[in-house]
């Protein structure tokens, strides 16, 4: 990486959030550049140019654009490998990978703002319905991950060993988005004492939504 990276960033976006934990565990300057969401400034025409899905976060590193968080966030851990956010071996990276995969591919996109507000807008789905589904995707998602975090020897202080890794960037954020959305959490302890480690870290602190620039 060259000179200090960009970051396009929401304060309340899950997928931001974990690129910022990846970015204050590795102890790397950035400059914050936030596109509000609930503003549609996503949808201005010269952030579309650099980004065609309108979607944050995203990381410009030099002449480079680089959205998706978890692209980014194996982009940082490659150029700056310490400490590393996915384990030594193939079989160790692949359940770090599942257990990261399961919250950003089956959990997050189905309560997200973009899926919300078509259920509201296109399909008029009232504001109690559209929480119902909400909390329903997350339990589904969340039941299936204590399941594999409680029955693993693998699982340590955080979802893989004693050290953070990208299960855990991905973790923390998505129970944010539980807690707005009135989810009940006390079915999953495992993950509730994962999250407990991780918000006693300085890196996730740094990434709360609360301490952001842009935090209303």
């Amino acid at each position: 990486m060259g000179p200090q990276p960009l970051l396009y960033t929401y304060y309340r976006s899950s997928a931001a959030w974990r690129v910022r934990i990846a970015l204050a565990l590795k102890g790397l300057p950035y400059e914050a550049i936030p596109i509000h969401l609930r503003k549609h400034e996503q949808e201005a025409p010269r952030y579309r140019a650099l980004n065609p899905q309108g979607l944050v976060p995203m990381l410009q590193d030099g002449d480079h654009f680089i959205s998706q968080s978890i692209a980014i966030i194996e982009y940082l851990d490659e150029v700056h490998p310490q400490p590393p956010l996915l384990p030594s071996t193939a079989l160790a990276r692949a359940r770090v990978r599942q257990l990261a995969l399961t919250i950003a591919c089956d959990i997050h996109p189905l309560n997200n703002l973009r899926v919300e507000l078509y259920l509201k807008n296109q399909l008029g789905i009232d504001q109690a319905a559209r929480a119902v589904w909400q909390r329903h995707w997350m339990n589904e998602g969340f039941a299936a991950l204590e399941t594999l975090l409680a029955h693993s020897a693998e699982t340590g202080r955080y979802c893989h060993g004693d050290t953070p890794s990208l299960a855990d960037l991905c973790l923390v954020p998505q129970l944010g988005n539980a807690r707005r959305n009135d989810l009940d959490l006390s079915p999953y302890p495992t993950i509730l004492a994962i999250e407990a480690a991780c918000n006693a870290h300085p890196a996730f602190a740094a990434a709360q939504p609360a301490r952001q620039a842009d935090a209303e």
